[in-house]
Protein backbone atom coordinates (compact mmCIF):
# COMPACT_ATOMS: atom_id res chain seq x y z
CA UNK A 1 0.00 0.00 0.00
CA UNK A 2 2.68 2.14 1.04
CA UNK A 3 4.61 1.70 -2.73
CA UNK A 4 0.78 2.84 -4.20
CA UNK A 5 0.27 5.82 -2.34
CA UNK A 6 4.19 6.78 -2.96
CA UNK A 7 3.05 6.02 -6.90
CA UNK A 8 0.01 8.29 -6.54
CA UNK A 9 1.37 10.81 -4.86
CA UNK A 10 4.25 11.02 -7.25
CA UNK A 11 1.73 11.07 -10.36
CA UNK A 12 -0.45 14.22 -8.70
CA UNK A 13 2.55 16.09 -8.43
CA UNK A 14 3.39 15.41 -12.16
CA UNK A 15 -0.31 17.09 -12.68
CA UNK A 16 1.16 20.27 -11.83
CA UNK A 17 3.69 21.32 -14.49
CA UNK A 18 1.40 19.40 -17.30
CA UNK A 19 -1.89 21.65 -16.54
CA UNK A 20 0.42 24.41 -16.58
CA UNK A 21 1.97 23.37 -19.98
CA UNK A 22 -1.36 23.05 -21.44
CA UNK A 23 -2.68 26.09 -20.03
CA UNK A 24 0.31 27.71 -21.83
CA UNK A 25 -0.25 26.22 -24.77
CA UNK A 26 -3.56 27.25 -25.33
CA UNK A 27 -2.53 30.79 -24.11
CA UNK A 28 -0.06 31.00 -26.60
CA UNK A 29 -2.21 29.75 -29.56
CA UNK A 30 -5.05 32.19 -28.47
CA UNK A 31 -2.93 35.07 -28.71
CA UNK A 32 -1.87 34.15 -31.97
CA UNK A 33 -5.28 33.64 -33.52
CA UNK A 34 -6.44 35.80 -36.05
CA UNK A 35 -8.76 37.31 -34.07
CA UNK A 36 -8.84 40.97 -32.13
CA UNK A 37 -10.68 41.08 -29.04
CA UNK A 38 -11.17 44.16 -29.01
CA UNK A 39 -13.01 44.86 -32.76
CA UNK A 40 -14.97 40.97 -31.73
CA UNK A 41 -15.97 42.82 -28.70
CA UNK A 42 -17.55 45.71 -30.19
CA UNK A 43 -19.81 42.94 -33.05
CA UNK A 44 -18.75 44.45 -36.06
CA UNK A 45 -19.42 48.34 -34.94
CA UNK A 46 -18.42 51.39 -36.68
CA UNK A 47 -15.95 52.11 -33.85
CA UNK A 48 -12.86 54.42 -33.96
CA UNK A 49 -9.03 53.73 -33.26
CA UNK A 50 -9.60 55.51 -29.78
CA UNK A 51 -12.00 53.39 -28.85
CA UNK A 52 -10.33 50.16 -29.62
CA UNK A 53 -7.24 50.93 -28.17
CA UNK A 54 -9.09 52.38 -25.02
CA UNK A 55 -10.66 48.82 -24.89
CA UNK A 56 -7.34 47.51 -25.39
CA UNK A 57 -5.43 49.20 -22.41
CA UNK A 58 -8.29 48.70 -20.21
CA UNK A 59 -8.28 44.93 -20.70
CA UNK A 60 -3.99 44.40 -20.54
CA UNK A 61 -4.24 43.77 -24.33
CA UNK A 62 -0.78 46.08 -24.88
CA UNK A 63 1.18 44.34 -21.78
CA UNK A 64 4.10 41.90 -22.81
CA UNK A 65 3.42 37.99 -22.97
CA UNK A 66 4.51 36.99 -20.17
CA UNK A 67 3.14 39.47 -17.51
CA UNK A 68 -0.48 38.23 -19.71
CA UNK A 69 -0.21 34.86 -19.04
CA UNK A 70 1.00 35.43 -15.31
CA UNK A 71 -2.24 37.12 -14.98
CA UNK A 72 -4.26 34.58 -16.82
CA UNK A 73 -3.14 31.77 -14.53
CA UNK A 74 -3.98 33.76 -11.54
CA UNK A 75 -6.84 34.30 -12.38
CA UNK A 76 -7.78 30.90 -13.58
CA UNK A 77 -6.50 29.65 -9.75
CA UNK A 78 -9.22 32.27 -8.36
CA UNK A 79 -12.31 30.30 -10.62
CA UNK A 80 -12.27 33.42 -12.94
CA UNK A 81 -11.80 32.27 -16.79
CA UNK A 82 -12.86 35.98 -17.76
CA UNK A 83 -15.48 37.41 -19.10
CA UNK A 84 -16.86 36.90 -22.65
CA UNK A 85 -16.15 39.73 -25.33
CA UNK A 86 -20.01 38.95 -26.72
CA UNK A 87 -22.36 38.35 -23.97
CA UNK A 88 -20.44 40.04 -21.50
CA UNK A 89 -20.98 37.46 -19.25
CA UNK A 90 -18.77 35.29 -17.21
CA UNK A 91 -17.25 32.42 -18.78
CA UNK A 92 -17.48 30.17 -15.95
CA UNK A 93 -20.86 30.65 -15.43
CA UNK A 94 -21.83 29.51 -19.48
CA UNK A 95 -18.90 26.32 -18.48
CA UNK A 96 -21.24 25.88 -15.56
CA UNK A 97 -24.44 25.39 -17.45
CA UNK A 98 -23.04 23.66 -20.33
CA UNK A 99 -20.77 21.23 -18.74
CA UNK A 100 -23.23 18.85 -17.15
CA UNK A 101 -24.89 18.28 -20.29
CA UNK A 102 -21.43 17.06 -21.96
CA UNK A 103 -20.55 14.94 -18.72
CA UNK A 104 -23.82 13.83 -19.00
CA UNK A 105 -23.47 12.68 -22.91
CA UNK A 106 -19.83 11.29 -21.75
CA UNK A 107 -20.45 9.21 -18.75
CA UNK A 108 -23.44 7.70 -20.95
CA UNK A 109 -21.30 7.01 -24.09
CA UNK A 110 -18.10 5.14 -21.58
CA UNK A 111 -20.53 3.28 -20.20
CA UNK A 112 -22.07 1.85 -22.96
CA UNK A 113 -18.88 1.45 -24.34
CA UNK A 114 -17.62 -0.35 -21.69
CA UNK A 115 -20.67 -2.70 -21.37
CA UNK A 116 -20.14 -3.51 -24.90
CA UNK A 117 -16.63 -3.88 -25.06
CA UNK A 118 -16.98 -6.25 -21.82
CA UNK A 119 -19.48 -8.44 -23.50
CA UNK A 120 -18.51 -9.07 -26.68
CA UNK A 121 -14.49 -9.05 -26.09
CA UNK A 122 -14.85 -11.77 -23.67
CA UNK A 123 -17.48 -13.47 -25.93
CA UNK A 124 -14.86 -12.99 -29.07
CA UNK A 125 -11.85 -14.61 -26.35
CA UNK A 126 -14.04 -17.85 -25.18
CA UNK A 127 -15.11 -18.74 -28.60
CA UNK A 128 -11.79 -18.36 -30.00
CA UNK A 129 -11.47 -18.80 -34.08
CA UNK A 130 -15.00 -20.07 -34.18
CA UNK A 131 -17.95 -18.22 -36.15
CA UNK A 132 -18.88 -16.12 -33.00
CA UNK A 133 -15.27 -14.65 -32.78
CA UNK A 134 -15.23 -14.46 -36.37
CA UNK A 135 -18.14 -12.09 -36.80
CA UNK A 136 -17.21 -9.75 -33.79
CA UNK A 137 -13.86 -9.16 -35.29
CA UNK A 138 -15.05 -8.27 -38.24
CA UNK A 139 -17.89 -6.09 -36.58
CA UNK A 140 -15.40 -4.38 -34.61
CA UNK A 141 -13.26 -3.37 -37.08
CA UNK A 142 -15.98 -1.83 -38.93
CA UNK A 143 -16.45 -0.05 -35.82
CA UNK A 144 -12.73 0.87 -35.14
CA UNK A 145 -13.05 2.36 -38.70
CA UNK A 146 -16.26 4.21 -38.95
CA UNK A 147 -16.29 7.77 -37.65
CA UNK A 148 -18.42 8.80 -34.98
CA UNK A 149 -20.21 11.42 -37.07
CA UNK A 150 -21.11 9.11 -40.04
CA UNK A 151 -22.51 7.02 -37.25
CA UNK A 152 -24.65 9.44 -36.19
CA UNK A 153 -26.38 9.96 -39.72
CA UNK A 154 -26.92 6.41 -40.09
CA UNK A 155 -28.64 6.33 -36.44
CA UNK A 156 -30.54 9.41 -37.23
CA UNK A 157 -32.21 7.89 -40.47
CA UNK A 158 -32.62 4.64 -38.98
CA UNK A 159 -33.69 5.53 -35.75
CA UNK A 160 -34.89 8.54 -35.14
CA UNK A 161 -36.42 9.98 -39.34
CA UNK A 162 -37.24 6.05 -40.20
CA UNK A 163 -39.05 4.97 -37.25
CA UNK A 164 -39.40 7.60 -35.11
CA UNK A 165 -38.26 5.90 -31.91
CA UNK A 166 -35.89 8.76 -31.02
CA UNK A 167 -35.74 12.88 -31.77
CA UNK A 168 -33.55 13.73 -34.19
CA UNK A 169 -31.97 16.97 -31.87
CA UNK A 170 -33.04 18.41 -28.87
CA UNK A 171 -32.02 18.12 -25.14
CA UNK A 172 -34.81 17.18 -22.21
CA UNK A 173 -33.23 18.18 -18.63
CA UNK A 174 -33.64 15.05 -16.54
CA UNK A 175 -35.29 17.20 -14.06
CA UNK A 176 -37.87 17.74 -16.68
CA UNK A 177 -38.10 14.44 -17.61
CA UNK A 178 -36.00 10.78 -17.06
CA UNK A 179 -37.74 9.46 -19.88
CA UNK A 180 -37.29 11.98 -22.33
CA UNK A 181 -33.80 13.04 -21.22
CA UNK A 182 -32.51 9.23 -21.93
CA UNK A 183 -34.98 9.38 -25.12
CA UNK A 184 -32.63 12.79 -26.01
CA UNK A 185 -29.36 11.45 -25.26
CA UNK A 186 -29.51 7.54 -26.48
CA UNK A 187 -28.93 8.39 -30.05
CA UNK A 188 -25.70 10.47 -29.20
CA UNK A 189 -24.44 8.71 -26.67
CA UNK A 190 -24.76 5.33 -28.82
CA UNK A 191 -23.11 7.20 -32.14
CA UNK A 192 -20.08 8.66 -29.60
CA UNK A 193 -19.65 5.15 -27.65
CA UNK A 194 -19.68 2.57 -30.86
CA UNK A 195 -16.02 3.60 -32.06
CA UNK A 196 -14.74 3.19 -28.07
CA UNK A 197 -16.14 0.04 -27.66
CA UNK A 198 -15.19 -1.52 -31.12
CA UNK A 199 -11.74 -0.86 -30.01
CA UNK A 200 -12.07 -1.83 -26.44
CA UNK A 201 -13.28 -4.83 -27.46
CA UNK A 202 -10.69 -5.75 -29.52
CA UNK A 203 -8.02 -5.07 -26.79
CA UNK A 204 -10.14 -7.13 -24.35
CA UNK A 205 -10.40 -10.34 -26.67
CA UNK A 206 -6.52 -10.40 -27.25
CA UNK A 207 -5.44 -9.97 -23.25
CA UNK A 208 -7.96 -12.56 -22.77
CA UNK A 209 -6.27 -14.83 -25.41
CA UNK A 210 -3.40 -14.18 -23.75
CA UNK A 211 -3.97 -14.88 -19.93
CA UNK A 212 -6.13 -17.53 -21.22
CA UNK A 213 -3.29 -19.46 -22.51
CA UNK A 214 -1.07 -18.80 -19.49
CA UNK A 215 -0.16 -21.84 -17.31
CA UNK A 216 -2.40 -20.99 -14.16
CA UNK A 217 -5.61 -21.06 -16.63
CA UNK A 218 -4.92 -25.25 -17.62
CA UNK A 219 -3.52 -25.78 -13.86
CA UNK A 220 -6.95 -24.24 -12.20
CA UNK A 221 -9.24 -26.23 -15.04
CA UNK A 222 -7.30 -29.58 -14.27
CA UNK A 223 -8.01 -29.09 -10.76
CA UNK A 224 -11.30 -28.81 -11.17
CA UNK A 225 -12.29 -25.06 -11.11
CA UNK A 226 -15.63 -23.98 -12.79
CA UNK A 227 -14.98 -22.39 -15.92
CA UNK A 228 -16.30 -19.13 -14.19
CA UNK A 229 -14.68 -19.14 -11.36
CA UNK A 230 -11.42 -19.33 -13.65
CA UNK A 231 -12.49 -16.64 -15.59
CA UNK A 232 -14.29 -14.25 -13.63
CA UNK A 233 -11.73 -14.00 -10.54
CA UNK A 234 -8.45 -14.65 -12.32
CA UNK A 235 -8.31 -13.96 -16.16
CA UNK A 236 -10.94 -11.29 -16.89
CA UNK A 237 -9.22 -9.27 -13.55
CA UNK A 238 -5.64 -9.78 -15.13
CA UNK A 239 -6.75 -8.81 -18.52
CA UNK A 240 -8.44 -6.01 -17.88
CA UNK A 241 -5.34 -4.21 -17.09
CA UNK A 242 -4.27 -3.30 -20.78
CA UNK A 243 -7.99 -2.05 -21.50
CA UNK A 244 -7.63 0.10 -17.99
CA UNK A 245 -4.85 2.13 -19.45
CA UNK A 246 -6.40 2.37 -23.05
CA UNK A 247 -9.30 3.41 -21.42
CA UNK A 248 -7.80 6.75 -20.14
CA UNK A 249 -6.89 8.05 -23.47
CA UNK A 250 -10.27 6.74 -25.22
CA UNK A 251 -12.03 9.45 -22.48
CA UNK A 252 -10.62 12.14 -24.12
CA UNK A 253 -11.90 10.67 -27.18
CA UNK A 254 -15.38 11.03 -26.00
CA UNK A 255 -14.61 14.49 -25.00
CA UNK A 256 -13.65 15.96 -28.41
CA UNK A 257 -16.60 13.55 -30.08
CA UNK A 258 -18.78 15.10 -27.82
CA UNK A 259 -18.21 18.45 -29.80
CA UNK A 260 -19.22 17.44 -32.91
CA UNK A 261 -22.07 15.25 -32.00
CA UNK A 262 -23.28 18.16 -29.53
CA UNK A 263 -23.91 19.95 -33.09
CA UNK A 264 -25.28 17.21 -34.94
CA UNK A 265 -27.69 16.92 -32.39
CA UNK A 266 -28.55 20.47 -31.08
CA UNK A 267 -27.16 19.71 -27.54
CA UNK A 268 -26.87 23.13 -25.79
CA UNK A 269 -23.47 21.29 -23.88
CA UNK A 270 -19.63 22.55 -23.95
CA UNK A 271 -19.36 21.07 -27.79
CA UNK A 272 -21.97 23.15 -29.70
CA UNK A 273 -21.08 26.33 -27.23
CA UNK A 274 -17.41 26.05 -28.22
CA UNK A 275 -18.38 25.87 -31.99
CA UNK A 276 -20.30 29.14 -31.01
CA UNK A 277 -17.71 30.78 -29.59
CA UNK A 278 -15.27 30.14 -32.42
CA UNK A 279 -17.62 31.59 -34.85
CA UNK A 280 -17.73 34.52 -32.94
CA UNK A 281 -14.26 35.09 -32.11
CA UNK A 282 -14.78 34.65 -28.54
CA UNK A 283 -11.20 34.11 -26.93
CA UNK A 284 -12.08 33.99 -23.43
CA UNK A 285 -15.20 31.21 -24.18
CA UNK A 286 -12.46 28.93 -26.11
CA UNK A 287 -10.03 29.64 -23.91
CA UNK A 288 -12.03 28.88 -20.81
CA UNK A 289 -13.77 25.35 -22.66
CA UNK A 290 -10.77 24.11 -23.72
CA UNK A 291 -8.58 24.55 -20.25
CA UNK A 292 -11.69 22.46 -18.83
CA UNK A 293 -11.80 19.79 -21.24
CA UNK A 294 -8.37 19.59 -20.36
CA UNK A 295 -8.70 19.70 -17.07
CA UNK A 296 -11.02 16.96 -17.09
CA UNK A 297 -9.41 14.72 -19.05
CA UNK A 298 -6.16 14.82 -17.53
CA UNK A 299 -7.88 14.00 -13.60
CA UNK A 300 -9.93 10.99 -15.70
CA UNK A 301 -6.75 9.79 -16.47
CA UNK A 302 -5.30 10.39 -12.65
CA UNK A 303 -8.61 8.85 -11.58
CA UNK A 304 -7.70 5.65 -14.31
CA UNK A 305 -3.81 5.16 -13.34
CA UNK A 306 -5.08 4.93 -9.34
CA UNK A 307 -7.42 1.97 -10.80
CA UNK A 308 -4.47 0.64 -12.78
CA UNK A 309 -2.29 0.55 -9.26
CA UNK A 310 -5.74 -1.18 -7.76
CA UNK A 311 -6.09 -3.65 -10.50
CA UNK A 312 -2.41 -4.49 -10.74
CA UNK A 313 -0.93 -6.34 -8.24
CA UNK A 314 2.21 -6.62 -9.06
CA UNK A 315 2.65 -2.85 -8.70
CA UNK A 316 0.78 -3.14 -5.18
CA UNK A 317 3.99 -6.36 -4.23
CA UNK A 318 6.55 -4.20 -4.97
CA UNK A 319 9.22 -3.27 -1.88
Amino acid sequence: MTVVLRMLGMRVLALIPLLLGVILFVFIVMRFAPVDPAIAAFNGANVSQEQLDAFREQNGLNDPLPLRYVHFVWHLLHGDFGTSVITKEPVGQTIATALPLTVQLTVLGLLIAVVLGLLFGITSALFRDRWPDQLIRIVSLVGVAAPAFWIALLLVQWFAVGKGWFPTSGYVSPNDSFSGWLNSLTLPAIALALPVAAQLTRIIRTSMVEELDKDYVRTARGGGLPPVVVVGRNVLRNALVNPLTVLGLRIGYLLGGAVVIETMFALPGMGQNMIQAVNDGDTAKVEGFVITIAVIFVLVNLVVDVLYLLVNPRLRSRS
